[in-house]
């Protein structure tokens, strides 16, 4: 029999362990002694159990009598016949009241939304952090915990996770932010996700004190088809400038394309692809056009000193261009 258990004891949590939510104390077995105290620090709080059911909810710090049918020595002498084991069973569970702030959380599997602008479905990944607090204890112990011994902030972000994901999807599809859009309204969103999560916190008993998004990222699926997607623009943008159809440019571009696969064959398609270029910037206009303002025709010029460098015409096409250019200024 060891004599040391059947004293009143002194109970309190020390060194809790980061991110740790509730802690079971077993130190002097689940027999405490009548009269035993209970010690609680500021940011603490205590779920007393006797005989499975709770008994009592401590929240304010301070020093706690513990009353119970267990009476040392006595009790022990009169469980002889149990092996020196009560039924008056009794648990201590200590919890964490204070802030739990700077919790790490990240979207496991993409939101997947449509986005207006492109019409496709996009991937977006998010991370960042929150801040939680705990307000009903004793609900959350009863409902989720169950009788563990320990449980930590991550076994909470597994329950969180599962939850809030759907709830921001159906935000981003309704808010109708576009690819390019999302960054400039991440507060915004952040802010909407923390009102979407405040109900999913307070039904598990604490109380969301802030949301953060820290960064957020696309898929390479949606990456890629949005950057190919700006390349044609660009082209379609740098064709206007340079006073040539698109289609037109891109004819061009393929013939050049060939021309430079095919060698001496090829060189024949290249001199025929020049040709249909200078008829096409030959053409007399029309009908007359307003004369152009200095800073189009200078943006003109560097457009078509492009196409020169990259091969798309001949040198004897820009300098025809060119002087056609020149001439409206």
């Amino acid at each position: 029999m060891d004599i040391k258990k059947q004293m009143r004891s002194v109970i309190q949590w020390e060194n809790p362990r980061e991110y740790q939510l509730f802690f079971k104390f077993t130190e002097s077995g689940d027999e405490l002694k009548n009269a035993s105290k209970l010690i609680l620090q500021p940011g603490q709080g205590c779920i007393f159990t006797y005989e499975g059911k709770v008994e009592g909810v401590f929240e304010e710090e301070g020093l706690y009598d513990l009353e119970t049918a267990n009476k040392p020595f006595l009790t022990t002498m009169r469980k002889f016949m149990n092996a020196f084991e009560s039924e008056h069973k009794t648990g201590i569970w200590f919890y964490r009241k204070a802030d739990m702030v700077n919790v790490r959380w990240g979207t496991r599997i993409p939101i997947t939304y449509n986005d207006p602008v492109y019409g496709f479905p996009v991937k977006l990944r998010a991370y960042g952090n929150y801040s939680i607090r705990i307000t009903k204890a004793e609900n959350f112990f009863e409902n989720i915990l169950a009788g563990q011994q320990d449980y930590f902030v991550d076994q909470l972000q597994e329950i969180f996770l599962s939850r809030i994901t759907q709830p921001i999807s159906n935000y981003l599809a309704n808010a109708k932010f576009s690819y390019a859009e999302i960054d400039s309204n991440i507060e915004l969103i952040a802010a909407e996700a923390k009102n979407k999560s405040g109900s999913v916190f307070e039904n598990l008993g604490f109380q969301l004190l802030d949301f953060r998004i820290e960064g957020n990222s696309f898929d390479k699926e949606t990456n890629d088809r949005i950057n190919e997607i700006s390349d044609v623009q660009a082209e379609v943008h740098s064709a206007n400038i340079a006073g040539v159809d698109f289609a037109e440019l891109q004819k061009l571009k393929a013939m050049r394309d060939m021309a430079k696969n095919e060698g001496v064959a090829g060189a024949g398609m290249g001199v025929f692809a020049g040709m249909n270029m200078g008829n096409a910037m030959g053409q007399p206009q029309q009908q007359e056009k307003a004369p152009e303002p200095k800073t189009d025709v200078r943006s003109k010029l560097k457009e078509l000193k492009e196409l020169f460098e990259d091969d798309l015409i001949s040198e004897e096409e820009f300098k025809t261009k060119k002087q056609q250019l020149l001439d409206q200024m």
